[in-house]
C-alpha cells in the first residue's frame, strides 16, 4: 500500500478536521443552519483577504472568479493593461480577449517579475484604460510581484488594480485594503486547504462604479445577483454546501493560528525548500521566489521523469514547469496544510530519484541543508 505526499501547488493536502466536515449530513443551502455558516464564512474571508469588504462565494474553480471579474468591470471594446510573468498572469489576458477587451500588455518574461514603472508608464500612455490586470504569486514560475507599490500607482488613476492571489492568499503577506487593491480574486484548494470548487471575489468602492457601467454579458458571475444574496446570507445559486461547511473550519484554524504567524511559517519553509534545491546543485528559478512555491531548474533530459518517478515510485507529487518551461523546471509547495516534515520527504526522495536517473548526488545532502534551516527557525 503506497502513501502518498502532496506537494503540489494546488490541489494541496486538507486537514483531517475539514475533509471530515464533509462527511457530515448535508444541510439545505435554504435554510437558517446554512445561512449562518455563511455568515460566519463570510466574515472569516474579510480576515484572510484583510479587508473590509464584502467577500462572494462562487462555486467554480478560481478561474471562475478571474472571469467574474472581466465581466462585472468592463464593456466590450474597454482597454486594459494586464501584467504577466507567467501563465496564469497570461490567462487575465485570454478572459479579456475573449469578450472583445483591448489589452495593452505589461508583462515580462517567465521568471522575471512584474515591473511596476512599465505599469505606470502604460497607465501615462493609456489614461482611458479602465483597469490593471495582474498576479500576486505567480506558481508558474515560483515568483512574487510586488502588489503593493503597484497599487500605490494605480491608485493615483482612475484605473482600478485587479490582482490573482489564486496561489498566494493565506500563504505570503497581502494585504487588500492597505495596498490598495480593488478587487482580489482567489480559490479553494491552496491556502484555505480545501478541495477545488469554490473562488472568491472582493470588490472596492471605486470598483463597484465600473460593475454599474458594465456591459459585458454574463448571467451566473453577475457580482450584482451575489451581492443581494449577501444581505441575506445566501448565494444566489446553490452552492457547494459541503465545501462551504468544511471551508468554516479551515477558516477556525487559520484564524486560530493567526495569519501572521501563517505568513512566517511559510516563509521559514520557503528559505529552506531554496536551501534544499541549491545543496542539490539545482540553480533557483525565478526573479523574485514567492513563499508558497519553490521552483528549481533540471536537466531538460530528465525533467519530466523525475516528476513521473517521484510520483509514481515513492507518492510524492510536486509539479513540473507548464509551457514552454515543461521538463525544464520542477516546483515543490510550502502552502496550507504542507509543514516541515512534508518538506524533508519530498526532498529525501527527490534525491533518491535523482541517483536512480543517473544524477551524482550525496544522499542526505538536501535534507540535511533543509534540517538546518528549520532547527535556526
Amino acid at each position: 500500500m503506497k502513501k502518498y505526499y502532496l506537494l503540489t501547488p494546488g490541489p494541496t493536502p486538507i486537514p483531517p478536521q475539514v475533509a471530515l466536515k464533509e462527511a457530515l449530513p448535508i444541510l439545505h443551502h435554504r435554510t437558517n443552519e446554512f445561512a449562518e455558516i455563511y455568515k460566519d464564512v463570510a466574515e472569516g474571508l474579510r480576515y484572510v483577504f484583510d479587508t473590509k469588504n464584502e467577500v462572494y462565494t462562487i462555486a467554480s474553480s478560481g478561474s471562475g472568479a478571474m472571469e467574474a471579474a472581466v465581466v462585472n468591470l468592463l464593456s466590450a471594446g474597454d482597454g486594459i493593461i494586464v501584467a504577466s510573468c507567467g501563465n496564469f498572469g497570461d490567462r487575465w489576458e485570454k478572459i479579456a480577449k475573449s469578450y472583445g477587451v483591448k489589452v495593452i500588455s505589461a508583462s515580462v518574461e517567465w521568471g522575471k517579475v512584474v515591473v511596476p514603472s512599465e505599469i505606470e508608464k502604460a497607465l501615462k500612455a493609456n489614461p482611458n484604460v479602465k483597469a490593471v490586470f495582474t498576479t500576486f504569486t505567480e506558481t508558474s514560475t515560483g515568483v512574487v510581484n510586488d502588489i503593493k507599490e503597484i497599487g500605490k500607482i494605480v491608485d493615483k488613476t482612475n484605473a482600478v488594480l485587479v490582482v490573482d492571489t489564486v496561489s498566494g492568499l493565506g500563504g505570503q503577506e497581502f494585504r487588500t485594503d492597505d495596498w490598495k487593491v480593488d478587487v482580489v480574486v482567489s480559490g479553494s484548494q491552496k491556502g484555505l486547504m480545501l478541495a477545488p470548487g469554490l473562488s472568491f471575489i472582493t470588490l472596492s468602492q471605486k470598483a463597484w462604479k465600473l460593475v454599474e457601467k458594465s456591459q459585458l454579458p454574463k448571467f451566473y458571475f453577475d457580482l450584482n445577483k451575489y451581492k443581494k444574496s449577501f444581505l441575506t446570507n445566501e448565494t444566489p445559486f446553490t452552492p457547494p454546501v459541503t465545501l462551504i461547511v468544511a471551508l468554516q473550519e479551515s477558516i477556525k484554524m487559520i484564524r486560530q493560528k493567526g495569519l501572521e504567524n501563517l505568513w512566517n511559517e511559510y516563509k521559514l519553509l520557503a528559505k529552506a525548500a531554496r536551501a534544499g534545491m541549491e545543496a542539490l546543485g539545482l540553480e533557483l528559478f525565478g526573479e523574485v521566489p514567492c513563499e508558497v512555491v519553490t521552483s528549481a531548474k533540471v536537466p531538460e533530459a530528465i525533467g519530466g521523469k523525475i516528476v513521473k518517478n517521484l510520483r509514481e515510485k515513492y507518492g510524492v507529487s510536486i509539479a513540473g514547469g507548464q509551457g514552454d518551461l515543461k521538463g525544464k523546471i520542477i516546483r515543490f509547495a510550502h502552502m496550507g496544510y504542507i509543514g516541515k516534515a512534508d518538506l524533508l520527504v519530498g526532498f529525501s526522495c527527490l534525491e533518491m530519484v535523482l541517483v536512480e536517473l543517473g544524477v551524482k548526488v550525496e544522499l542526505g545532502k538536501s535534507v540535511a541543508a533543509a534540517q538546518n534551516v528549520l532547527l535556526k527557525g
